[in-house]
Parts: structure tokens; sequence; C-alpha cells
């Protein structure tokens, strides 16, 4: 174990921080909100972490574009849910404190200051930075007035073709009312003069169907120096190709002016589950209303004039105070439309997922051969997904095997992983699904899913009431000789081909008899009635994580009041939860060394003297998302290892269905202590560190230290592993 500690103690980590000199060293209520961190301003912390790799030129110029397109579409989902979430405390007049105390009030205008700084920075990322090396490397996003008389004509030609057929103009008199404005829609409010000289306003949708970025032609560029002619690209905005031609759909009438707006809407579901009498359609319906749930922003362009943001601001009922004035295009998530330019000179190079040696098979029963024969783990991207999926191709298709028991989450569309259970519903396997419709922005797969599910003959359930079932787990249950074998896959992340190449996160294969029994008992748990706490290895929320959770670190307490040095890593997407952080503190009051992998929120002060100096929080950003949660617990030597889905937030330990389970093997508890958890304690390029006032800086490399990208080490791991 000395090695990671070697890690953690390395030259240039930040110096302890006072909040003030009049703290008191031993703080004794650790329920002082000045102890903690603001949940909302450290998710726009992260967010600025994502816009921070969209200014790093090391990356390739279309995954920059890639880093500012995901800060568009972070910060429309965090109104969608936590500025709508607060604004509905408000309007209820609930004043429930954020946990550094403040009220809800308080809190929006804490996120309006900092969303504001956050968009004039991805403003100038893009206007200063971004678009001009595109331009450079070929790539030109043309303003309308920028076009040539050729490119006019081809975009005057592709709006008469393509886009007015799509375009439906909304006139606002006495006579029709302000038009419904949906989520997240784009539009222009166009001013127009009628024959008898009186000015009319009308709103024209921007049609999300056809691309935000409209190619004009290509070009082939000068000869680089290593005699490959690049092709150059050109784009225009659809919303000024339309702004162009907005003659075509008013006939007759003077156009004076035209600017575009942006709207986003309350897009949180609240299921009143106990008088819903049937879930999947009171999801549908839910789902439905989402388009048109109260306006909580609306962004505007800086030239839009008074009078049109009046007009805007009465009719969709939203306060001042939430117009949000963008000097730039509208909507960054767009940016994502230029991902898909055949221009690999500007991407990440492609990497071909390692399959570990043991699962090179090709019969089906191979699977269950490999499994038997030793614990698997695959830690993706680095790892393929196909094995899963191979495992549950395997099960459909083996004879042998009796039924199939998972719980899915985020599957996205075209799944392999449906398509296997739809096959072993086919050939008589008794399967069961628990397919949670509550899963956020998902909710519309997961129903289409459900529905075909039920149609093979497949047993789906919709989840507990009032839980969401977060769980990543797959049974199969395979006949053996006179008995039965239950073979088990759990993991931290989805059963999602597409997110599991690019999210990193771990699974693991199993027989193991303990937690095949526990899978049994879990899914009989969601699937009828059982008040079951005694499960044999697993944790499982909300009947067992927390209470073993705090017993596991007030045990590595121990240890080190007992002089057998506690040491905790944790890595996971957010540390939320009080009761938790608390417990955190009160380690590190114990001497136990705390080290904290935490991609993204976190409401836990590192460094303050006498209260969490011996606590280290660090962020790693890079290429792919860091998904995957370990804890790791020193335990006087006798190390244990959880992974699993739950993350230390009060939703994931009381209100959602969460499994953390046990690696036990010692060669895996190796691997993910001494390769895992070390390479990523030892980042000096992608990590950043917090500090006790919440903010974020990089880690300074020590004079002479080996520059270390854990994603890129783990990249290099796999490319030896697929070349053996």
């Amino acid at each position: 174990m000395d090695e990671i500690s070697d890690l953690i103690t390395t030259p240039g980590q930040p110096a302890l921080t006072t909040l003030g000199e009049n703290e008191p060293r031993l703080p004794a209520d650790l329920d002082d909100p000045q102890w903690y961190l603001n949940r909302e301003l450290s998710q726009l912390e992260f967010f600025r972490r994502v816009l921070e790799e969209a200014k790093d030129a090391s990356h390739p110029l279309l995954e920059r574009v890639k880093f500012l397109a995901i800060v568009g579409s972070n910060l429309d989902e965090f109104f969608m849910v936590r500025v709508a979430g607060l604004k509905q405390q408000i309007a209820a007049g609930v004043v429930e404190l954020s946990l550094d105390g403040l009220t809800p009030a308080e809190q929006l205008a804490a996120i309006r200051k900092a969303v504001s700084k956050l968009l004039a920075e991805a403003r100038d990322c893009y206007q200063d930075d971004l678009l001009p090396t595109l331009a450079e490397a070929g790539i030109h996003i043309l303003g309308y007035p920028d076009l040539d008389h050729r490119q006019q004509a081809y975009v005057k030609k592709y709006f008469a073709q393509v886009v007015f057929p799509v375009l439906t103009p909304l006139a606002f008199d006495p006579g029709r009312p302000f038009p419904h404005i949906s989520n997240l829609s784009l539009n222009l409010a166009v001013l127009i003069r009628d024959p008898a000289g009186k000015e009319r306003f009308a709103r024209v949708k921007v049609p999300g169907t056809l691309p935000r970025l409209v190619p004009l032609r290509r070009s082939s560029g000068g000869v680089r120096k290593d005699g490959i002619a690049p092709r150059s690209h050109y784009f225009v905005w659809l919303e000024q190709v339309i702004a162009a031609h907005l003659e075509a759909l008013f006939p007759g009438m003077e156009i004076l002016a035209a600017h575009a707006f942006r709207v986003v809407r309350d897009a949180d579901i609240l299921i009143q589950e106990l008088e819903a009498y049937d879930l999947l359609e009171t999801m549908e319906e839910s789902v439905r209303r989402r388009r048109f749930g109260s306006v909580v922003q609306l962004a505007v362009n800086k030239s839009t004039p008074v009078d049109i943001r009046d007009i805007l601001r009465e009719n969709l009922e939203v306060e001042r105070r939430d117009i949000y004035t963008i000097d730039g295009p509208l909507g960054l998530s767009d940016l994502m439309g230029l991902t898909p330019i055949d221009r690999y000179d500007m991407k990440d190079p492609p990497f071909v997922p390692a399959t570990p040696a043991i699962l090179n098979h090709d019969h089906d029963q191979d699977m269950f051969v490999a499994i038997r024969r030793d614990n698997i783990i695959l830690h993706h991207p680095y790892d393929s997904f196909a094995p899963v999926v191979a495992f549950l191709q395997s099960a459909a298709r083996d004879p042998d095997v009796l039924a199939i028991k998972q719980t899915l989450y985020r599957v996205g569309r075209n799944s392999p992983v449906v398509e296997a259970l739809l096959e072993a519903a086919t050939n008589g396997k008794q399967v069961a699904v628990l397919v949670e419709i509550k899963a956020r922005f998902d909710e519309e797969s997961n129903i289409g899913w459900a529905k075909r599910l039920e149609a093979e003959g497949v047993h789906v359930i919709y989840g507990l009431l009032g839980l969401k079932t977060h769980s990543k787990i797959a049974l199969v249950v395979r006949k053996e000789g006179d008995g039965v074998r239950r073979y088990v896959h759990l993991a931290t992340g989805n059963y999602n081909g597409i997110t599991a190449q690019v999210y990193t996160d771990l699974g693991v294969f199993t027989c193991d008899e303990d937690i095949g029994a526990d899978a049994t008992d879990l899914f009989n748990y969601l699937t009828g009635y059982s008040a079951k706490h005694d499960y044999r290895k697993l944790l499982v929320a909300p009947i067992n994580l927390r209470a073993r959770l705090e017993s596991l670190i007030r045990r590595e307490i121990e240890h080190q009041r007992q002089g057998r040095r506690g040491h905790l890593i944790f890595k996971v997407n957010a540390i939320v939860d009080r009761p938790m952080i608390k417990l955190l503190y009160q380690a590190s009051q114990a001497g136990v060394q705390v080290d904290l992998l935490v991609r993204g929120i976190c409401c836990l002060r590192p460094g303050v003297d006498g209260l969490s100096e011996n606590i280290h929080v660090t962020s790693i950003v890079g290429r792919f998302l860091e998904h995957s949660r370990i804890y790791y617990f020193r335990n006087g030597g006798q190390e244990d290892i959880y992974l699993g889905s739950a993350d230390l937030m009060t939703r994931n330990l009381d209100y959602r269905v969460e499994v953390l389970f046990p690696v036990e093997d010692e060669r895996l508890i190796r691997h993910l202590r001494d390769e895992v958890l070390a390479t990523y304690l030892a980042d000096n390029v992608k990590a950043r560190w917090l500090g006790a006032d919440g903010n974020y800086a990089h880690r300074q490399p020590a004079p002479g230290e080996v520059l270390i990208s854990s994603q890129a080490a783990f990249l290099q791991r796999a490319l030896q592993v697929s070349r053996g």
C-alpha cells in the first residue's frame, strides 16, 4: 500500500487553508454552514472545468468544440432541473436552506452572477479563440452578410426547397394569442409593417429538424506539408438564413427587424405515484408536458431592443432577472453539429478497446466457462463493452439458461442489450427486467423499450414506489448438473454501449455464490414484497448501504486511533450528503488520510486547519467522462474495495435503489489499488485540486516530476493489451 501513500504526498500539494485567523482550530459544530460549499455553485464550477478543456490547445480542435457544446448542454440541463427546482421552492413559499446556509432566493442570485460570468467566458472562447482557429484550419462559420454571391445563391435555393416548407409563421395580435414556445426552442421575434403602416409582431420557430449549422460548399485548400490537401468547410447559422428570407413568409409586408431568442423551461418531472394508476401512461403525459413548463431562462442577443424584450418577457411570464443577454449565437450545444466533419486530423485518435484474453471466445458457453474460472473486471472505455453484450447474448442462446433478470436505467437507442433480452424471451427464457422509466431525460426512450419488452412477453417492472432504481445488475440463472449456478454482472455504469465508449466505468463478472444469492434477493425485493435486511455481501440502498458505509468509515477511524494508519480513497461523481461529509471531517480530525476523487459537485471543504487538513479533493476532467465509483478502505492492511452505482448524495443513499458490491479477489484488489486508483492519484496533467474556498486549480507538477495523464495512461495500457 506504500505505492499509493507515496503518490498522495508528492511535492506541490496545496498548503493547508484556513477560512479566517479567528476560526477555532477544532470546530465543535460540524453543522455550521461555513464548513460546506454550495451545491449549485459547485456544479457550475464543474462546468467551468469543462470549459477549460475547450480552451486547452493541447486537445484536437474539434474536440475543443465538443467541450464547448457540452458546456452549453450542461447549462441547459442545470436550468431545466436545478434552477427550476429553486424557483418552485420560492413559488411554494418553501425556505429550505442549502448546506452553506443560503435561502433559495439567495442561491438564485448567486447562480445568476456565476452563470453570467460563465457565459461571458464561453462567448470569449468561441468568438476570440475557436472561431478564428477553426477558420485557419479550413472550417468557416460565416455570418449571412459574409457570404459571397455563389454562397448566397446556394442558400437561397436551400431555403426555398428545404427550409421554407417547414416554417410556420405565427402572428400575435388581438385575434391570435401569443404562440406556445417549446423548451429549448430557437425562435425569431419578427417585427413587420403592414401596407396600412401598422407594426405587427410575429414569431417564427427555427426548426430543430434541420441542421442548425447549414453546410455550404466544400473546397480544397492549400496543400499541407504532408502533401495532403484538406477540404475547407463552410457553414452559416440557420436562423440567419431564415431572417434573410423573411419576405417569403410575409409577402407584401415590410420586414423591420428579426431577433433570435431561445427559451429554457422547467423540465423536471414530479410524479405523484400514489395517484398514478398507470405509471407508464402518467410518464408519457409528463414527458409531453415537459415541453411547456414554466420559463426559467430567456436568452436574447445583445442587439435585441427593449420593446421586443418586453413583449417576450410579458407573454412568456419571465422575470427580468431571468433574461440573459448573449453576445453571439444562442444555444452553444448546437456546435456539436460540427463534430461529424470528416477532419480526423482535428479529432482524438481512434482506439480499439481491449478485451481480456480470458474472454476471447468463439462459443457461447465459453463465456460461462471463463467466469467460472475467475472473476473478471472490465474498465470501460479502455476495455470493450462487447463482453457485456456477449454475456447476455450467450444467456439468450444457451439452452441451459433458465432465467435472466436485469435492471435498465439508461440503455439508449438501438440497444443490443435489449435485443438480447428480447431474443431470450423469444427462446423461452424467463426474463424479468426493471426498466426505470423515471431516468431523467431518458424517459421517452425507456418507455419505448418497456412497451416492446412487454409485447414479447418479458416481465417488465417500472420500479418501486417513491424510489428510482439506479443499480446496474444482471443475473443469469443456468442449469448445471443437478442444480443451478447464478452468474452476475455488476457495474458502476449503465447498460449502454454508446456511453460505454465515452464514460469511464467498471464492471465485474462473477459466479460467487453469496453475491448470486444476494442478487436473487435483490430482484425479489424489486419485483415482489421483501423486508430483507441481511444481505450477505451487497450494500443496497435504501436498506443497508448508508449504515454499512458509515460503519466502514468509523472502522477506519478506529484503526487510526489504534496506530494502524487509516486511509480512505473514494472515487465518486459527487459529494453532497451532510452526514457523510461530517463523518469524513471526523475521520480527518482523527488523522485518517482521506483522498477524494470527485468529478463534479463537492460540498466538502478540504484543507481547513483543524477540520479537514487530511482531506484532499481532486477532480479529473478529460477526454472521457469520469463515471466510475470506487470505495477503498485500508482496514489495517486487510483492504476492502467496493464498486457500484452510488454517489455520496442523499438521493443515492436514501431515495434510490443502489448497489455497492465488494471486490474480494486479491488480484483484482491489487489491480484497482495499484493500477487504477494509483494512476488517478498520480495525475498531474488533467487533475485539479479543490481549495477550501471552493475554487479549483490545476495540480502543478513538482520539478522533474514525470507528467501523468490518467486517461492517457489507461489508453496506453489498453493498447498494449490489444497488441498482446
